[in-house]
């Protein structure tokens, strides 16, 4: 968090907040996070420890649900994760992906259609 509001402190000084500040933070979180998972690989030679973290294996119901989510596009997964992880509207999703809502209802769909589909994941997205 600390990096996320000194990046955008430097990026924008003069800065008013005119909307939801998830929306205003999301894209500048979401795109430090992937640069320090990028720089993090590089050091360690892999992402070992994220798909620990996705599928712990004293529990088969989070890694067949990490694993029903690992098989979704990265767009897929991303806009399933912001609408039921953190509860963001349509809208808001739209304004912090820079897409149309329309856009974002469509990989929702598509996303759902797939989930639903997944035995493993079916109880889940029911």
């Amino acid at each position: 968090m600390q990096e996320t509001f000194t990046y955008l402190l430097r990026k924008f000084p003069g800065f008013l907040l005119t909307s939801s500040l998830m929306t205003f933070f999301y894209p500048a979180v979401k795109n430090l996070s992937i640069a320090a998972r990028r720089k993090r690989q590089r050091a360690t030679g892999g992402d070992q420890e994220l798909d620990n973290l996705l599928a712990p294996p004293d529990s088969s119901a989070p890694s067949e649900l990490a694993e029903a989510l690992s098989r979704l596009s990265d767009s897929h997964r991303e806009v399933v994760l912001m609408r039921y992880v953190d509860d963001l509207t349509i809208d808001e999703i739209a304004a912090a992906l820079s897409i149309p809502p329309g856009t974002v209802k469509s990989r929702l769909h598509h996303a759902l259609r797939l989930l639903r589909g997944d035995p493993a994941a079916r109880r889940y997205f029911l």
